[in-house]
């Protein structure tokens, strides 16, 4: 019997350790490596050539939505699921589009997540319901693709100077991006807007 070749990334140790563990107890699955951040994720990706991915939203160095994105281009036989506690709408749709086969909540057990493994490897979908009902119900953003890529620059607290530069454009353009923004969410300022957005997953 063929065995299914798992990598976990996760930057909470304590997390990816006990995972790694339990799927280990599976006779069908193979943990072949483990990353703390997602340029590691995809180092050992690269290195180890495992069938699933499974991906922390949130990690150091970059989301597991951009992993994925990258996984998809460099290694297309690799299926990626992303792991989130954070179930904003935004990012479901972010990893949808990116190819991602499953959506998964970090509450689900060891067993479930092992039958979800296997289920994506096999070439099936799978997405959380409750986080499903939540994006389809949040809607679509409001914002353009630039305005949400200036809102991304603006939210570590960038001068207006610094995110032009970032963004390659005029400041005065910057700043029309952040009010048209702010508008669009009804927040009074820019480090609002960057709250509100992050919150629903559009950032």
């Amino acid at each position: 019997m063929s065995r299914v070749r798992v990598l976990l990334a996760d930057d909470e140790h304590l997390i990816r350790g006990a995972l790694a563990a339990l799927l280990g107890l599976e006779d069908d699955l193979e943990v072949v490596a483990e990353a703390a951040s997602g340029p590691e994720a995809l180092a050992m990706a690269r290195a180890h050539r495992p069938d699933v991915a499974v991906l922390d939203l949130e990690m150091p160095g970059a989301d597991g939505v951009t992993v994925a994105t990258k996984l998809r281009a460099e290694l297309p036989s690799c299926r990626t699921m992303i792991v989130t506690s954070h179930g904003r709408p935004g990012h479901l749709k972010r990893a949808l589009s990116a190819g991602v086969r499953g959506f998964v909540p970090k509450t689900v057990s060891a067993r479930t997540l092992a039958e979800i493994i296997r289920s994506v490897h096999a070439g099936n979908r799978y997405v959380d319901p409750e986080l499903a009902a939540d994006a389809i119900s949040a809607g679509d953003s409001p914002l353009t693709v630039r305005e949400a890529e200036v809102l991304g620059f603006a939210a570590d607290g960038a001068p207006v100077a610094e995110i032009a530069e970032r963004a390659a454009l005029s400041q005065g353009t910057v700043r029309n991006y952040l009010s048209s923004a702010a508008a669009k969410l009804g927040a009074e300022n820019r480090h609002t807007a960057v709250r509100l957005a992050r919150e629903r997953g559009w950032v």
